[in-house]
């Protein structure tokens, strides 16, 4: 038979309570005490049943993810930092796709609750967040900022402002958006657009609604968006698509009209997508995966007693070739 939490217990000279705690990271317990457990454990080779510990602790052992969607790039690579933490402490992870409804159906609080540790939210509106902690366990929201909760979030308004003065730094005058019709008062398509125009604001451009069309957020509406742009009568010599996958569209509209990304139209986009890269797209990324790693954590964290705190992580500007210079004021067929 194995080394059970009765043997730590007795050697260690504690109560069996006192080496759950200490092994599982729980308040209360002294620094010293928990030190002198954890050297027992590992001297006797003491591997705690995951099970067991769950029991103890009165614990499902499970965190829930909130989310619209399940295919998109932004998403999954969160979810894969969020499923890196929860694995690393033998925890489960249970998905609640919703869909990218304006007004999504969320999973009901009767539901959760008495199955999940915690909720982590991941980029909904900040009311449907503010409601899934009504479940009464450790919430996380990436993606908007919640008072007294944990969050994860970057400054929306500074990548914005970030990819467009980028562009004016490069002489563009007429430059396109490629948006979202996402009306909702916190969502990041909002936050951005907010960035777009003031760095038109402060560079003394005016905002040409002409040169504004809706991507939805997906690759085939950034393609669809950048073709209604091109035919304008005067097309923009510059686009800043809010994410990378709207501006991965619109490089494909780009070249079937029969124009090269970067040296006939220059695009931006935001996200740092995997294939931003490959593709040479310029882009103000975000670090995806880290934010589901911080997220779980947080969440990890108010099991043990810590304050929920928000979190903003940094962006970073990946100029590449889908940017360059303004040509010579020229007339463009």
């Amino acid at each position: 038979m194995g080394i059970t939490i009765r043997d730590v217990a007795r050697e260690a000279g504690v109560s069996t309570a006192t080496v759950s705690r200490a092994l599982r990271g729980l308040p209360h317990v002294d620094p010293q005490t928990r030190e002198h457990v954890a050297r027992v454990a590992a001297e006797l080779d003491y591997v705690a049943s995951a099970n067991a510990s769950r029991l103890a602790s009165g614990r499902q052992g499970t965190v829930a993810v909130i989310t619209p969607s399940l295919s998109r790039w932004f998403f999954a690579t969160v979810l894969s930092g969020i499923s890196e933490v929860l694995q690393a402490q033998d925890l489960d992870l249970l998905v609640h796709s919703i869909g990218d409804a304006p007004s999504p159906s969320l999973p009901g609080e009767r539901r959760l609750r008495g199955r999940v540790d915690g909720v982590i939210a991941v980029a909904l509106p900040t009311p449907d967040a503010r409601r899934l902690g009504s479940i009464g366990v450790p919430l996380s929201v990436i993606g908007a900022t919640v008072p007294a909760v944990a969050s994860v979030t970057i400054d929306d308004v500074e990548a914005a402002r970030t990819a467009t003065a980028h562009l004016i730094s490069l002489g563009h005058e007429r430059i396109g958006l490629i948006g979202s019709g996402d009306v909702a008062t916190d969502s990041a398509g909002t936050w951005r657009m907010a960035g777009f125009r003031a760095a038109m604001e402060e560079a003394g451009i005016p905002v040409d609604a002409r040169l504004q069309a809706d991507g939805g957020f997906t690759v085939d509406g950034g393609e669809t968006a950048m073709a209604a742009l091109l035919a304008r009568p005067e097309r923009p010599t510059a686009v800043f698509a809010l994410a990378d996958e709207m501006a991965f569209g619109a490089m494909r509209s780009l070249r079937r009209h029969g124009l090269r990304p970067g040296q006939d139209v220059a695009l931006i986009g935001i996200d740092g997508h995997d294939l931003s890269g490959l593709l040479d797209l310029s882009t103000v990324a975000q670090p995806v995966a880290d934010m589901g790693r911080i997220a779980a954590e947080q969440v990890l964290g108010q099991w043990r007693g810590d304050v929920p705190v928000p979190v903003r992580v940094p962006t970073t500007l990946m100029a590449r070739g889908s940017t360059l210079p303004a040509p010579d004021p020229v007339a463009l067929g």
